[in-house]
């Protein structure tokens, strides 16, 4: 299974980015969104799972949970904007695989038996850091984190 990983798209969805989550069984967005149609866009290639973020505003995106937990191929997921929010969720929820956004950075690194992913900022450029995003690949019950940079 491949789940298609973003985050920090603040109404931007880049043309490269939406080639290289096409083909995704499952998309999860980490928040900042900043508008409905990025998520409509997102819907159009995979069922999606999608977090609220501090940008994340108005009557659209109060539907939005802060935290959300699903179970893709077999393994537990636990996706939230801000990682500084996470506290002991992680090991409360039987998560395996940690989505977060929030910082612009792309990140993956296994901890503890937990594997956290950052896709990194898919929307505008922030400061120096790369425009990003990522993929889990789930096989039996193993997942890998691969994250790809894109050109601005």
């Amino acid at each position: 299974m491949r789940i298609g990983l973003v985050s920090d798209t603040h109404d931007l969805l880049r043309p490269a980015v939406l080639e290289y989550l096409r083909g995704s069984d499952h998309i999860v967005h980490a928040g900042d969104i900043c508008s409905p149609q990025v998520l409509d866009a997102l819907r159009a290639l995979a069922p999606l799972t999608v977090v609220r973020g501090n940008n994340d505003r108005g009557a659209w995106a109060t539907q939005l949970r802060e935290v959300e937990t699903p179970t893709l191929g077999g393994v537990n997921l636990l996706v939230i904007h801000d990682l500084k929010d996470l506290r002991d969720r992680a090991e409360r929820s039987g998560a395996r695989v940690v989505v977060s956004g929030h910082s612009h950075k792309p990140l993956a690194r296994e901890e503890g038996g937990v594997l956290y992913v950052n896709p990194g900022s898919a929307g505008p450029r922030r400061f120096k850091l790369p425009i990003s995003a990522g993929e889990l690949l789930v096989d039996g019950g193993r997942v890998q984190a691969r994250l790809e940079t894109f050109a601005a």
